[in-house]
């Protein structure tokens, strides 16, 4: 599944298409990309004919294995191309070392967060346009997958924040559904009154994965939609992490270090946090580790510009260097239908890309209505290259929020954004 990913979310793995750390020669199978196109006397051309298409996924597990491996061989069978699907064991490394390598995969999971360092170095086929429907796909995810203007690949599927709230402890505080926090005030007071001696109101990583929702939802974000102009110290962003450090300071938020959790799930399934803030993936974690926990997830609510949330999203990317280019187009037109999305979210709970099969989607899981309606209003994740490491520092600030000024950790992301975007 498919979002960008934190630490914590690399570590607890709930359904996420996440990647292990492990080194590129743990990857089991002989399965490589070291050999040429066509070594084995497969066609592989772009003009008609068959190809044999190597496909690169990060798993995240037997189901989504079993399902990717599924509807690809169904689309080879119809098509009389062959396919090979090799699980990687940390995909970061090795897509990054099969373009050095001058022999990537054909077509391969890509995280939207490291979608611009390839998409600038000529490394993916544009083929975005080239697919049916195109314009079906949510716009939020069609321009997460854009870069200098060109529509680059397109989604597998996505995910969204939204609020998660227990039932249990919203009861005991004499909370009924019309308390349920639409804006930063009501938030900031039901977090005060659930909070008690043994459990926090609302507990959410630290992190701009969870933080930088507010930003958004104050009217703010790191860069401009020009994907060159950073706005990090702007006032809408100091707005945003003076409110957060404001609860911080009451108690009444917490990050889960502070509640010895390894992330926001954990401490809401334990009890430690009456509220939480997470993704739709949060409910194989809450079905597998805390099934007796009854709990709600609603929209996040609005802050001063209105509505906002974070999308974490992977694209079907296609190698430029691809010598199947043609088949590779048609296997993620067929990967990405409604019918394939929908068996893909039957399977292993992944939310269709598509916005014609969010009602489909909704049928099986009506409970993730809240996580759905973010696809229409969603901010992906920083779309510009070399961003990496000036991010994980912006982090490092974040953690020290309570302590800290908004302003000067705004202002530092602002000049180490600008140092890289200006290269």
């Amino acid at each position: 599944m498919h979002q960008p990913l934190t630490r914590t979310r690399q570590l607890t793995m709930f359904g996420i298409a996440t990647a292990a750390a492990v080194a590129l020669s743990a990857c089991g199978g002989g399965s490589s990309f070291d050999e040429e196109p066509g070594a084995s006397g497969d066609p592989s051309e772009d003009a008609g004919g068959t190809a044999a298409l190597d496909i690169l996924i990060a798993s995240s597990g037997d189901a989504e294995t079993a399902a990717v491996t599924e509807a690809a061989d169904a689309w080879a069978a119809e098509t009389g191309n062959t396919v090979e699907i090799v699980v990687a064991q940390d995909i970061a490394q090795q897509l990054s070392q099969g373009f050095a390598g001058g022999n990537p995969p054909d077509v391969f999971y890509l995280d939207a967060a490291r979608f611009a360092d390839y998409a600038a170095n000529g490394s993916l086929e544009p083929y975005a346009d080239q697919i049916e429907d195109f314009e079906d796909f949510y716009e939020p995810l069609r321009q997460t997958f854009t870069f200098e203007e060109t529509a680059y690949c397109v989604p597998k599927d996505f995910s969204t924040l939204a609020l998660e709230i227990r039932t249990d402890s919203w009861e005991a505080a004499g909370l009924t559904d019309a308390d349920i926090p639409t804006n930063w005030d009501e938030l900031a007071d039901v977090a005060q009154t659930l909070t008690t001696g043994e459990q926090t109101g609302l507990v959410i990583g630290d992190t701009r994965d969870r933080i930088g929702a507010f930003m958004v939802q104050a009217g703010g974000w790191v860069i401009g939609d020009d994907g060159t102009t950073v706005t990090a110290d702007s006032p809408e962003n100091a707005e945003a992490l003076a409110y957060l450090k404001g609860l911080l300071e009451a108690g009444s938020l917490k990050y889960p270090s502070q509640v010895d959790s390894g992330w926001g799930g954990e401490a809401f399934g334990t009890g430690k946090a009456a509220m939480t803030i997470e993704g739709n993936w949060i409910r194989g974690a809450m079905t597998n580790d805390y099934p007796d926990v009854d709990y709600m997830a609603v929209e996040l609510p609005e802050g001063p510009a209105g509505k906002g949330t974070l999308q974490f999203t992977q694209c079907w990317g296609i190698a430029a260097d691809s010598d199947a280019t043609e088949q590779a187009i048609s296997l993620v037109q067929y990967l990405t239908e409604v019918d394939q999305q929908l068996a893909a979210a039957e399977a292993f709970g992944v939310m269709p890309s598509r916005e014609s099969a969010s009602a489909g989607y909704l049928e099986q899981f009506p409970d993730d209505s809240a996580f759905v309606a973010g696809g229409e209003y969603g901010q992906g994740p920083v779309n510009a290259p070399g961003m990496e490491s000036v991010l994980l520092d912006f982090d490092t600030g974040l953690q020290q929020l309570a302590s800290g000024d908004p302003a000067q950790i705004l202002g530092t992301l602002q000049s180490n954004a600008e140092a890289v975007i200006g290269q």
